[in-house]
């Protein structure tokens, strides 16, 4: 199985783009064919045998905590990284380093939806720590909101070539990736990835199943009738 891997779930946003209903319900709590978004990630991961969760928030995080509790009734350990005030991914991810550890460690969107088998991060991981390589990124089909996608993937290595592909918002990284941010900063992730995509140091995978950037009530809606189904 590999190295035993802990993940962190990104819940900090203001979800903009959902109003209004993040208003008054942070966007990981939205319902999704009769569970939060959330939880879909929460108990997939279990299944997957990553229990030791880290969970980050700043826009009304308090309901997370209280929905969510400390993971037990989902065979999860949750801890909390409360930011106050979102710090963008890099930031939270450095944010929360403490409580994530030394060894590589997997972070998914939690405003996603996807059917990709998390059971593969025990390996990816472990690939991760033997290469010495910063990353691993889970990339995916251009939907059609982002025609122009993110990276290129070239035998298994991420590059800045075409044809491009999207970055699903799953990727395992090295926590020494993020040591340069001073705790508490506001820092993206993309400009740290493409440093190390320039030197040949980040693996990615094609994954050809559902994905769904849950960025729109549109979006959520469609989602809802899909899985309902």
């Amino acid at each position: 199985m590999g190295v035993s891997v802990k993940a962190m779930l990104l819940a900090a946003g203001r979800g903009e783009r959902m109003r209004p209903l993040t208003d008054h319900t942070p966007k990981p709590l939205l319902d999704v064919a009769g569970k939060a978004l959330i939880v879909w990630h929460i108990e997939n991961l279990v299944r997957a045998g990553i229990r030791d969760l880290v969970i980050n928030h700043a826009h009304l995080g308090a309901q997370i905590e209280t929905a969510l509790g400390d993971g037990s009734r989902f065979g999860a350990h949750i801890r909390y990284s409360s930011e106050g005030k979102a710090l963008e991914t890099a930031g939270g991810i450095a944010y929360a380093l403490p409580l994530l550890g030394d060894e590589p460690f997997a972070v998914i969107n939690s405003d996603i939806w996807c059917d990709y088998d998390f059971a593969g991060l025990h390996e990816r991981a472990a690939g991760l720590k033997a290469s010495g390589d910063a990353a691993h990124l889970v990339l995916v089909d251009n939907p059609a909101q982002h025609p122009n996608g993110d990276f290129g993937l070239r035998q298994q290595r991420v590059a800045d070539s075409m044809p491009m592909l999207t970055f699903s918002g799953i990727g395992i990284y090295q926590p020494a990736l993020f040591n340069g941010i001073p705790r508490g900063n506001i820092a993206p992730l993309a400009p740290l990835l493409r440093a190390q995509i320039s030197l040949g140091k980040v693996s990615g995978e094609h994954h050809r199943g559902l994905w769904v950037d849950v960025g729109t009530p549109e979006r959520l809606a469609e989602l809802d009738r899909q899985l309902s189904t």
